[in-house]
């Protein structure tokens, strides 16, 4: 059987109209922009109002990067939906993205891979097309975190950091070389699992959350966060030169790196670790916050509305997240 190889076809992004600035937050707990700035980069992100969730966000990205690739709704024939924030408990969010778009009758899958979701969603669609399985796949990122963050002193450490956004990319066949998926790469390692995680509710607990959990905070997510600091900025280096190594490539040969929005602070340390001069990072949490798996996408789609991926470019993808789980792509836009 012949392999067939993939490529980006099209990009969208959304976020909610709803601004919600670092002195917004002060209003509701001890902080300030300043210590926010300091910490994160975060000066503001968006976050939902009632009646819009992440099947909503998801399916205008993915109106627009159906669009930008010259594709109907008939033309899809795969979905493959990341998130850490499902809609409901149970079915996969995937299957409301479906219905809002009109896809009928085709394979829908949802993964939790958090931060590194969307990548590990590239590296399956891309897996797929090379198959010849399916011709064009929907790969989203949608993410809801305002609606389960603890608006108060106690959880600012984390609360601070949190958008609202959804991308998505169409993947499909690539005629040519010079536009074209080169390779993926996808890791976890679960011994410190524990470092960044919402413990409840939990399926393995009876009842799966009580008032002592909720009392406690148990049901809001908590990080440690010097830890995942120390594994992003060891981790993300390390799957970016693995790629680097896989496609014979050296750092003046990568036009940009795309990494996961989770603190600016981390990806100016990954850059200076590696050498990368700063014009060839584009980040924009300043703007949206840690929008976890929607973070790629809406980066990605915000660097080639600048100008700073055009095509033909060689352009990396890195994240880490909780799992732990770390990932890169790298393609031919």
């Amino acid at each position: 059987m012949s392999e067939f190889r993939s490529r980006i076809l099209g990009v969208g992004a959304y976020v909610p109209p709803r601004v919600v600035t670092n002195h917004d937050l002060a209003q509701l707990m001890e902080t300030t922009h300043e210590w926010i700035v300091e910490r994160s980069g975060i000066e503001e992100r968006r976050w939902v109002d009632p009646g819009e969730g992440g099947a909503e966000m998801a399916a205008k990205a993915c109106a627009e990067a159906m669009e930008k690739a010259g594709l109907a709704a008939a033309d899809i024939d795969m979905l493959v939906y990341a998130t850490l924030s499902p809609d409901v408990q149970f079915p996969g969010t995937g299957v409301f993205v479906q219905r809002l778009l009109g896809l009928r009758d085709i394979p829908c899958y949802d993964i939790r891979q958090q931060c590194t979701g969307f990548i590990y969603g590239l590296a399956m669609a891309d897996a797929f097309v090379r198959t010849g399985q399916y011709k064009n796949i929907l790969v989203i990122g949608s993410e809801v975190h305002s609606t389960g963050l603890d608006v108060s002193t106690r959880g600012r450490d984390v609360t601070v950091l949190f958008g609202d956004g959804a991308g998505a990319v169409v993947v499909g066949r690539s005629p040519d070389a010079s536009h074209r998926i080169l390779s993926t790469h996808l890791h976890a390692d679960g011994r410190e699992a524990e470092i960044l995680w919402a413990e409840s509710p939990a399926s393995r607990n009876h009842p799966r959350i009580t008032a002592a959990d909720m009392a406690a905070g148990k049901h809001y997510p908590s990080m440690v966060g010097k830890k995942v600091f120390k594994h992003a900025v060891t981790r993300m280096p390390m799957v970016l030169m693995e790629g680097m190594v896989i496609n014979d490539l050296k750092l003046e040969d990568i036009d940009m790196v795309i990494p996961h929005q989770a603190n600016l602070r981390i990806n100016q340390m990954v850059a200076k670790l590696i050498g990368l001069p700063e014009h060839k990072m584009h980040n924009n949490i300043q703007k949206y916050g840690n929008t976890t798996a929607a973070s790629i996408p809406i980066c990605m789609h915000e660097a080639i509305a600048l100008g700073k991926i055009q095509p033909g470019h060689t352009v990396a993808l890195i994240a880490f997240g909780a799992g732990l789980t770390w990932a890169s792509a790298f393609l031919r836009y």
